[in-house]
């Protein structure tokens, strides 16, 4: 498949609930993917032509501390570098916000390409809803300068 017309834009909270839902959690409600702070948080979005094909959000934590979660590309979309883009776009955010670290908890069969963006494990692993995590993180700004 050739990916045209990729664009990664920020949209409402609400606008990532069912791509969220569809991949990470299938057999779950919408309810299930919905974050206490979600409109708190900014959320990036991938189109396709106008179809909406990726998710993901990013929360400040704590003065300079951000944590990205609910990352999500359909299946048939995944591959082409789509996630890249987005993850891209949340590490150019964070910087344009002087942000000193991010963070996410992520899945064990996801850690080798959080790998490749510089990010390090940060846990021991543990498990949320059956699914098993670690904590990773990457520093952004030296907290000194």
């Amino acid at each position: 498949m050739k990916i045209d017309q990729l664009y990664i834009e920020q949209v409402i909270a609400s606008r990532t609930w069912k791509i969220r839902q569809e991949v990470l959690y299938p057999h779950g409600s919408l309810k299930d993917v919905m974050i206490d702070d979600d409109f708190e948080g900014t959320h990036f979005a991938a189109t396709i032509e106008g179809v909406l094909v990726g998710v993901i959000s990013v929360f400040e934590i704590d003065d300079g501390c951000y944590q990205f979660r609910k990352f999500a590309v359909l299946p048939n979309f995944q591959g082409y570098g789509i996630g890249t883009a987005l993850l891209h776009a949340v590490f150019n955010f964070c910087r344009l916000w002087r942000a000193s670290s991010l963070f996410c908890d992520a899945r064990i069969g996801a850690v080798s390409f959080y790998e490749g963006f510089g990010m390090k494990i940060q846990s021991q692993s543990f498990f949320k809803k059956g699914l098993e995590y670690v904590r990773m993180k990457i520093l952004l700004f030296d907290e000194l300068t």
